[in-house]
């Protein structure tokens, strides 16, 4: 699906895609977009170089040597020359009426030194007198996983993708695609900009907020050009959508590094947060806190409601698991009292409590029935808003490894519960002493649709950021 009409929807919805000056022995930006022939769109290369033009070919990839020979009208270029190259290529890209072009080239203002901005400047004044869009430069470009278009050997191909990124970052978008789609989560589109010479992170947010592929935006920002622009952009955007919004450079430090990295001013902290919180959009800090909201907004059914029905393995995590939630603003009080019967009619209270925390492994014991039964009275409690499971694997992993078909039992009963239940519902998993193995068994439930985080720090922190505007219904 596509925004009809948009000036970025050619290269968001590409038919045809150039790559331009990509070099052996990797062949990297070919490579890297072979899925987007594969499913059918047509992928060319644009090389001048006698000596590279074979390997090209080995590829299965047709070279031309000029862009404007390409027999189909170009949607998307990727344009990774020498910066002394790039005014040239910018006036073929001109010439051919290409629909966007993305410049992995580096070199330019983001060093500081004359000849970088000079260039800049050329390629700005070229393009905006064409009103051509341009992608950075100094950026990876455009990823988008249902058509094969990607900026990373290892970002998947996906169809499913609810999350459009933006990011300054190279670096930061390819690592979010990765960890998303390790957490089972995968991105509609994702645009990595770079220097923004041309389309800023305004642009970019206006075309995702229109989207219909899109039903979450989150992004990476250093420094933004046009305040008033941004803010209405994203005040618009979380009217219909959740947004949230990593900011780098909060610090003093972190604010110089910005400078040499995009040539991007960052705001002071204060500023950031007040028109985050002004505009409704959700903010972190970091990677994880991102990709841990997005586990909320897109696994968790929506509540406002602060009241916790909270479940562990054992005493101490039932304590810690208190600390953590209420610490971020959450309650956790009294059941009602014909929760505390039918609970109090099969519980064990040997070792374990049905108290709010409930203290639970004695009683369920591995046994589907017996969680089943503790999830929907939990359900049925009109003084619970939301439920959280502790799922531990200091004393699960090994009895997963030799019974894998417990996990799948596991998975099954929450997914169920998920399906029947309104409220919303978190997992914590902590992988103790199996980090590996747990990961992968974290994975089996996200990919159910299960929020699952590795420590009830996480849980509690996303889920006070972010369980208000879960998309889930």
């Amino acid at each position: 699906m596509s925004v009809p009409g948009h000036p970025l929807d050619r290269m968001f919805n590409p038919k045809t895609v150039a790559i331009i000056g990509d070099k052996g022995p990797n062949y990297m930006w070919l490579r890297n977009n072979q899925p987007f022939k594969d499913q059918g769109g047509n992928l060319y290369s644009v090389q001048i170089d006698e000596k590279e033009i074979p390997g090209i070919e080995e590829l299965g990839i047709e070279n031309f040597t000029a862009l404007t020979d390409i027999p189909e009208p170009v949607d998307y270029a990727v344009v990774a020359v020498p910066r002394h190259v790039s005014p040239y290529v910018m006036k073929d890209l001109i010439e051919a009426e290409v629909g966007g072009a993305a410049f992995f080239t580096s070199g330019f203002a983001e060093t500081g030194e004359e000849l970088g901005v000079s260039l800049q400047a050329q390629l700005t004044e070229m393009a905006r007198g064409a009103n051509f869009n341009v992608v950075g430069p100094n950026c990876m470009g455009l990823y988008l996983p249902r058509v094969g278009v990607r900026f990373n050997p290892d970002v998947p191909v996906a169809d499913d993708g609810r999350v459009g990124f933006v990011s300054q970052s190279g670096t930061h978008s390819i690592m979010f695609s990765l960890v998303m789609g390790a957490n089972g989560m995968h991105l509609s589109r994702c645009a990595s900009f770079g220097n923004a010479i041309v389309l800023d992170i305004s642009d970019y947010l206006e075309y995702l907020t229109e989207d219909p592929e899109t039903d979450v935006i989150a992004m990476y920002v250093e420094g933004v050009k046009d305040g008033p622009r941004f803010v209405k952009a994203l005040r618009e955007a979380t009217a219909h959508k959740p947004v949230v919004v990593w900011k780098g450079g909060q610090t003093d430090a972190g604010a110089r590094a910005t400078m040499s990295h995009t040539g991007s001013l960052a705001s002071p902290h204060a500023v950031w947060q007040g028109i985050m919180r002004q505009c409704g959009a959700i903010a972190t800090n970091s990677l994880d806190e991102t990709v841990d909201a997005m586990k909320v907004l897109l696994h968790a059914k929506p509540s406002s409601g602060k009241r916790m029905a909270l479940m562990a393995m054992t005493g101490g995590q039932s304590v810690s698991i208190t600390d953590a939630f209420v610490g971020e603003g959450f309650e956790v009080g009294r059941l009602t009292d014909q929760s505390y019967e039918e609970l109090s009619s099969f519980f064990n209270i040997i070792g374990g409590s049905y108290q709010n925390p409930l203290d639970m492994a004695g009683t369920v014991q591995g046994k589907r029935e017996v969680l089943e039964r503790i999830l929907g009275i939990l359900d049925a409690d009109e003084s619970v808003d939301a439920l959280v499971m502790e799922q531990s694997a200091m004393f699960g992993a090994r009895q997963w490894k030799d019974h894998p078909e417990r996990v799948e039992d596991l998975v099954d009963t929450l997914a169920g519960h998920i399906e029947r239940s309104a409220k919303p519902f978190l997992m914590v998993m902590h992988p103790a002493h199996e980090e590996a193995f747990v990961a992968e068994v974290r994975l089996k439930f996200a990919e159910r649709g299960i929020p699952v985080f590795a420590s009830f720090e996480r849980a509690a922190a996303a889920a006070a950021r972010a369980l208000a505007r879960g998309t889930r219904s």
